[in-house]
């Protein structure tokens, strides 16, 4: 009777837990709709993750009306600094990634609990909270793994790109004209998404030095900040941006020497530990076993 109760117990609460949601979805205030409208008024595109495409109705019908309510200025604003270099302002909105957090973290735990509660499935507490910590985790691994494939496309085409750009000044064009050329030219390249960006802001009317400094503020990295400040700097003191241009060029090839040569000695110590941990033993094995097994034998082989 006690087994039949707990059931009962948990059917109530699950179905509790329905009717709130149901009631909270078609009752959404103009606010909580306002947070499905993204800065460019459209329709956000399909993430690369097949776990936010399968999340997003969810958290459009469970959890974005308690996202909004989170209004801590601080939190918000990190939340949006980690979308903007990650590059998914296209993807999602701080309003979908507090819901995401709150539907992997606090939700799908919550309903894990009540059914291991009800049909007594046995699942360890620790178990259901670690899903938990790792769910809310999730838009902030995802956010983070897109940050490093963007910086490491922008480290790899940067130099390429600034010879291009030191070649087309050269030949004539403006610094914005050689941008529109490596645009025009490069396809499914993460720098030249930027350039274009800067190039539609500018034709929105910001200044150029407004744009190369979002532009560096949305990759967040050292090169493309340097580059952006001597850029700034030479067009503010007049210097030729040629010969700017080819000096960054020439100062990014050495950084990334340099890089090279570092991870190449990171390697040679890497070998060591599965030398130590895998060859070394197998070698004295080979080298030991036989003096040792004639050791314990007494030299007579039994």
């Amino acid at each position: 009777m006690g087994g039949i109760d707990t059931l009962m117990l948990g059917a109530l609460v699950l179905a509790a837990f329905a009717a709130y949601n149901l009631m909270s979805t078609l009752f959404k205030t103009n606010s909580e709709q306002d947070a499905l409208r993204w800065a460019t008024g459209d329709e956000p595109v399909r993430s690369k993750s097949p776990i936010i495409n399968f999340s997003r109705p969810l958290v459009h019908n469970f959890t974005l009306q308690h996202a909004v309510r989170i209004k801590h200025e601080g939190y918000r604003q990190k939340i949006s600094m980690r979308i903007k270099t990650a590059g998914l302002e296209g993807e999602l909105n701080v309003d979908e990634y507090i819901g995401l957090q709150i539907l992997w973290g606090l939700l799908f735990p919550v309903i894990l609990f009540v059914l291991n509660f009800a049909l007594n499935l046995g699942w360890p507490a620790p178990v259901m909270i670690g899903f938990g910590l790792c769910g809310f985790a999730f838009p902030n691994l995802y956010a983070s793994g897109e940050k490093k494939r963007r910086y490491t496309s922008v480290v790899a085409d940067l130099p390429f790109f600034l010879d291009l750009l030191t070649l087309s000044v050269a030949a004539g064009l403006d610094l914005m004209g050689a941008m529109q050329r490596i645009v025009d030219k490069a396809e499914k390249s993460v720098l030249a998404e930027e350039f274009g960006t800067v190039l539609k802001d500018i034709r929105l009317g910001r200044s150029r030095d407004d744009a190369l400094k979002e532009m560096a503020n949305r990759l967040d990295t050292g090169e493309i900040t340097s580059f952006v400040a001597v850029v700034v700097d030479a067009y503010a003191s007049g210097t030729s941006i040629g010969k700017v241009l080819k000096d960054q060029s020439e100062q990014l090839r050495m950084e990334r020497f340099v890089r090279a040569e570092k991870a190449g000695a990171r390697a040679s110590q890497m070998i060591l530990i599965p030398l130590m941990m895998f060859i070394l033993p197998a070698v004295m094995v080979v080298v030991f076993g036989p003096v040792v097994i004639q050791f314990v034998y007494g030299g007579t082989g039994q």
